[in-house]
């Protein structure tokens, strides 16, 4: 079983207008519904590849009821832990005429120390049963800074590999906890390092802690900086589409690979795969499983060698 950890889970909307303009009245022609949140949407990948996969975090009020409803939909098992405040929305809405999306997040509801006290319960129960864990996104208010520094321990101790995918000072705490991946972005790199080369500022990750530190680079793939070497893996050609979701099907893949226990040439291309099918699918955040495969032995992985 793989555990998703979604502390801040989210309803997505998705807006469809002919063109965005601003300070102007838009017709919405297409509406999308469906439960979001980085780690739900691991999950949502990670059950779309065959994997038994479990989601925990929060849900609460009448979003977090509607995000439940759907989330019964998806071949994941829901073991969110509920709570008094109602679920953050996040609305995008895509711009047909060219293809963007404007992204609107909320902050989330405040969590109070005895739902924290829940989930902390409801993770230890989750996490025996575990062939590894994804610590995912923003913590919501009321959860203090080193929470998933905590976590990483917890499932450390339990013998359970964990990958962390957040920012900012989570992700600077839960580094030192020395979980066994971390997927930062670029802009995200830089912000915990001082370093905008992505060789350099991916090594000083890792010598915060972490074992493994595999950078998005966007539309030029991962770097992958291990104990056992440096690769870059690249898409089979310049792609453009609706990124969103991308980096969350990036994360389903490597987890995948890593339960799968492939080497980490072969985590990269199923991670570059997923998330190049993501931002091709017509739906945000999907992906169709006959282009992942066709991608699949297309994607470049490239040994590198060390920076001087």
């Amino acid at each position: 079983m793989i555990l998703t950890v979604t502390l801040n889970t989210a309803l997505d909307l998705t807006y469809r207008v002919p063109a965005l303009t601003p300070h102007a009245s838009h017709r919405v022609t297409h509406v999308l519904e469906r439960p979001g949140g980085k780690g739900v949407n691991v999950a949502r990948v990670l059950g779309a590849l065959g994997h038994d996969t479990v989601v925990t975090g929060f849900a609460g009020g009448p979003n977090g009821a509607v995000l439940r409803n759907l989330l019964a939909r998806c071949p994941v098992r829901d073991a969110l832990v509920p709570i008094s405040g109602n679920t953050r929305r996040t609305l995008a809405v895509v711009d047909d005429a060219t293809g963007d999306t404007t992204q609107l997040n909320e902050p989330g509801p405040t969590v109070t120390p005895q739902e924290w006290a829940a989930f902390v319960a409801r993770y230890n129960d989750l996490l025996p049963a575990a062939d590894a864990v994804a610590l995912c996104g923003s913590l919501p208010p009321g959860i203090h800074v080193g929470a998933y520094a905590e976590l990483i321990r917890t499932a450390r101790g339990a013998g359970v590999p964990v990958l962390l995918d957040t920012s900012g000072e989570p992700l600077r705490r839960g580094i030192a906890a020395r979980p066994d991946i971390v997927k930062p972005n670029a802009d995200e790199l830089a912000q915990l390092t001082g370093a905008r080369e992505p060789e350099r500022a991916a090594r000083d990750a890792r010598r915060r802690g972490a074992h493994a530190v595999v950078a998005s680079l966007g539309p030029a793939g991962l770097l992958a900086v291990t104990a056992t070497g440096l690769w870059q893996a690249t898409p089979p050609a310049t792609v453009s589409g609706n990124p969103t979701g991308a980096g969350d099907s990036a994360v389903a893949g490597l987890l995948s690979a890593l339960v799968d226990q492939l080497p980490w040439p072969d985590r990269l291309s199923r991670a570059v795969a997923l998330s190049t099918a993501t931002v091709l699918s017509p739906v945000a955040g999907e992906f169709e499983r006959a282009r992942y495969e066709q991608l699949l032995p297309e994607v470049a992985v490239q040994a590198q060698s060390p920076a001087a």
